[in-house]
């Protein structure tokens, strides 16, 4: 009898919790920048044209903190400039190097034209910024479903599926911003955010459906390891299983505008589960997807660290958001306060 043993050595994780925290903000920024961008070319009467105060804060709050996850998660933060002084246009990595700059300054400069009150300047920013808030799009999808050692990523369903969620977020977090901004007093502006929200969530359930009917009937290799990671391991079939009841509370609740509209713990509720959901697929498809193994069998065992590189990255990151949020609603509130004073001297 002869027995091979087989020895694996330990291995870092490529994606960190940094990257889950990277695209959820950048996706939700590219959101709150088509979005905006729809405001703009509205009519000042339209709900559109009305929450574009919220947009404006959700896209400056997200443009800014999704760069710095984006470092974090480099290894080596101080090395980024090796994208430009190496620059591979054959990667979408590096392409994203010079992509995200661009969505970032011209995101900056429509918030700037909307502080400023130019309406010409937010027209003529919108434009290029809607091309290049797609262009992320492409290429964070593109980044993850070009892996072909992973069936679960490699499919034209992830970059789908990661803008549809990066949208809902970004619906659910201007819903959120509704309680804080004077603009979500207005319940035509919540009515319209809880529209697109259900719009986005039905479109979410089109696209669950096709790729599992899809999936079955040509047996794509996608459907095929994650029916064996259901069948197999209680830990995925758990993540399903509540991916599944969490979409159904809330797809029920943006059929259900009586419950939320005018109903502040119902509307935190909602919006927080769209957000948490957001989140959690992210999770799921960087650090859960990690913890299968290309060649052999059972799971990764991974042991979230309670350092920079974990927890305290997580919590970092969403701290970091509320201090740029208190930053901007501080700003708003000045703006506001000058503007009223004006108004008296008039």
């Amino acid at each position: 009898m002869q027995i091979i043993e087989l020895l694996t050595p330990h291995y870092d994780a490529a994606w960190l919790p940094w990257a889950v925290q990277y695209f959820f903000l950048v996706g939700m920024s590219t959101g709150a920048a088509l979005l905006a961008a729809w405001s703009v070319w509205s009519k000042p009467e339209s709900a559109a044209a009305q929450a574009l105060p919220l947009l404006i804060v959700l896209l400056s709050v997200t443009v800014i903190t999704a760069p710095v996850s984006l470092l974090a998660d480099l290894h080596q933060p101080a090395r980024f400039w090796h994208f430009y002084a190496h620059f591979t246009p054959w990667s979408w990595m590096s392409m994203g190097a010079v992509l995200l700059p661009i969505f970032v300054m011209l995101s900056l400069g429509l918030c700037l034209a909307w502080w400023r009150g130019s309406q010409r300047w937010m027209r003529i920013v919108s434009v290029p910024l809607i091309l290049s808030a797609l262009s992320i799009v492409i290429y964070t999808g593109a980044e993850i479903s070009i892996v072909r050692a992973r069936p679960l990523w490699n499919n034209p369903w992830v970059p789908v599926n990661l803008a549809l969620t990066a949208w809902l977020a970004s619906v659910s977090a201007a819903l959120l911003l509704t309680l804080c901004v004077p603009a979500g007093r207005n319940i035509a502006v919540r009515a319209w955010l809880g529209t697109l929200g259900l719009f986005l969530s039905l479109a979410l359930l089109a696209v669950a459906t096709v790729w599992v009917v899809s999936g079955y009937v040509m047996q794509t290799p996608s459907f095929l390891e994650a029916l064996d990671l259901y069948r197999n391991f209680p830990i995925w079939r758990t993540s399903i299983r509540l991916s599944v009841v969490l979409g159904v509370i809330v797809l029920a609740m943006w059929l259900r505008p009586g419950w939320w509209l005018q109903s502040r713990i119902t509307l935190v509720l909602l919006a927080g589960a769209a957000c948490a959901a957001a989140w959690g697929f992210r999770w799921a498809l960087f650090m859960g997807v990690q913890g299968v193994p290309k060649y052999g069998a059972g799971l990764y065992v991974y042991s979230m660290p309670l350092g920079g590189d974990g927890l305290m990255g997580i919590l970092g990151v969403f701290g970091l958001c509320v201090a740029v949020l208190t930053a901007v609603l501080w700003a708003l509130e000045i703006k506001e306060r000058a503007y009223k004073e004006r108004v008296c001297h008039e």
